[in-house]
């Protein structure tokens, strides 16, 4: 990977702490949220990372990414916060999909919204990068976002020389991306320099899953299924790890983090081909982002 991008992450979080009261890491026990984490740490060190990590549990997430994620917080010492979307559910504020393609996924964003208000953060680090989707492509490192936590992507701010503008007015706040010039295989391949750990999901395993639209699913509890739909087991791997309801598995038997990378420079088809929620419409996640999704 170019070693500018590591130098360009690290200028943005220690230019976050410096422009903003409140800062938080969105953190999912995914790869790009734990590279953010090594990020941050060395954006810091010897300090501990100065603000505290806030998952937005949707509640049907993956156990292995939920166990990875309460060991890492564990080891390196640092504040957790997890909101869950059943409460969410439970207050009335949102509705539960029900159906072939229910999803928790995009009832994330009320839940969001409700613990900004409530911690008073000024701004969300988070691992979403431009190579990842369209929505993704247009947005700012520095994406402000309105008292209502709306994007708008028609009023961006430049970003000419790399200034990063962290100025807003009262209610606003904003998202920040730091590794938004990376890739998918720069994410793995800096993993693969840097030895870190990641959930085993990401590594080829066998599992149960069954077959629609031609995508792989995890066959769970939390996903519905038609009762023609057979079950059988699989060698699957996961690039992209969400809500289980949202995002499928690819036939893979890479089982390390260099058998990763080659099956990746080897692929034709994008990260985002295994996320089921964007399969909604071609503007689901400009549409969701536009409310408030991060």
């Amino acid at each position: 990977m170019n070693h500018n991008l590591e130098s360009e992450a690290i200028h943005i979080f220690r230019e976050v702490v410096s422009q903003f009261n409140k800062p938080v890491l969105l953190f999912s026990g995914g790869k790009d949220s734990i590279t953010l984490v090594r990020l941050a740490q060395k954006a810091f060190y010897p300090a501990r990372i100065p603000f505290p990590l806030m998952h937005i549990d949707t509640g049907h997430n993956f156990p292995e990414t939920i166990e990875f994620r309460d060991r890492l917080v564990k080891e390196l010492g640092l504040k957790l916060i997890v909101k869950n979307v059943q409460d969410s559910i439970d207050e009335g504020k949102v509705k539960e999909e029900n159906g072939k393609y229910s999803s928790r996924n995009s009832l994330q964003t009320t839940t969001l919204l409700d613990a900004i208000e409530e911690f008073k953060f000024d701004a969300c680090i988070g691992g979403a990068r431009r190579d990842e989707e369209k929505a993704r492509a247009k947005e700012r490192i520095f994406s402000v976002r309105d008292d209502f936590g709306q994007w708008d992507e028609k009023n961006q701010r430049p970003e000419l020389f790399d200034m990063l503008n962290g100025k807003i007015d009262l209610g606003q706040n904003v998202r920040i991306f730091p590794i938004s010039n990376w890739t998918e295989l720069d994410v793995w391949s800096y993993i693969e320099k840097e030895g870190i750990e990641i959930p085993s999901i990401y590594f080829a395993h066998q599992r149960e899953i069954f077959i629609r639209d031609g995508l792989i699913w995890s066959h769970s509890p939390f996903v519905y299924k038609e009762d023609n739909e057979k079950v059988e087991i699989k060698t699957v791997r996961f690039r992209t790890v969400g809500d289980m309801t949202c995002t499928a598995a690819v036939a893979s038997h890479a089982k390390t983090i260099a058998e990763v990378v080659q099956e990746i420079q080897q692929s034709s088809i994008s990260e985002r081909g295994a996320r089921i929620d964007d399969k909604r419409s071609e503007a689901a996640m400009e549409k969701r982002k536009q409310v408030g999704y991060f």
